[in-house]
């Protein structure tokens, strides 16, 4: 073999090299940018799934706090409502107890007196009792306590009780000049001679009674419409 042969051998080996090299780096080239483009997909997509998520995130902090405002004003509207509905109830109980004022003041007070004395008598069922009434009512008091013994007895079948009327007196009806201290709109009040059994039977107590008992049903007649 010629030196030309040698040479010509020798060039082709470089091309083929060459060759071999150029398409070796350009499938590296390829690969590389293959991976390039796979992993800024990536690393793209995951950037999206973090927004995605932190919007969620976000949106659901939002809801939550308009179910929250939502719940709130609701409630401040259920308590104005319930609060409207308590003034209103606390208005007709004023006007009841004013309208009982006058109760002491009608011709029939001596006679309710009685029934009120018999009733509280029934309720004890002592043979002494201390009797407590206002100092405008004692003279009343005075004139029915021996018809009210009597039918006390008869209604009980036992002796006539002895009824001791108190010198310390219940409060004065409610003026201008004592609208803030105790007051008392009529009535009385009677114990047994040692203090352990009380009856309270004055009009403000009754009014007291009536009213707590009938309130669910003032309640569902005023408000039977409206949803709180």
């Amino acid at each position: 073999m010629n030196d030309g042969d040698v040479s010509k051998q020798i060039h082709q080996m470089v091309r083929f090299i060459r060759q071999e090299a150029e398409e070796k780096a350009n499938e590296i080239s390829v690969s590389a940018e293959e991976e390039f483009n796979i992993e800024k997909l990536q690393l793209v997509e995951a950037e999206k799934k973090k927004i995605r998520l932190e919007y969620e995130r976000k949106e659901k902090q939002v809801d939550v706090r308009k179910k929250i405002e939502y719940s709130m004003q609701l409630n401040a509207s259920r308590i104005k409502v319930l609060q409207a509905q308590d003034d209103l109830i606390s208005s007709m109980k004023e006007t009841a107890a004013k309208e009982i004022l006058h109760v002491s003041n009608h011709h029939s007070y001596k006679k309710l007196l009685h029934d009120l004395i018999v009733q509280s008598l029934l309720r004890l069922k002592e043979p002494s009792v201390l009797l407590r009434c206002r100092k405008d009512d004692v003279n009343l008091v005075e004139d029915v306590l021996d018809a009210v013994k009597e039918e006390y007895a008869e209604k009980a079948m036992v002796h006539t009780p002895e009824i001791i009327i108190d010198h310390i007196h219940l409060p004065p009806a409610p003026s201008h000049h004592n609208a803030h201290g105790p007051s008392c709109s009529g009535g009385v009040v009677l114990a047994s001679r040692d203090g352990k059994i009380v009856c309270e039977n004055t009009l403000d107590a009754r009014l007291e009674v009536v009213f707590r008992k009938k309130l669910p049903e003032i309640r569902k007649c005023l408000f039977s419409g409206i949803a709180v």
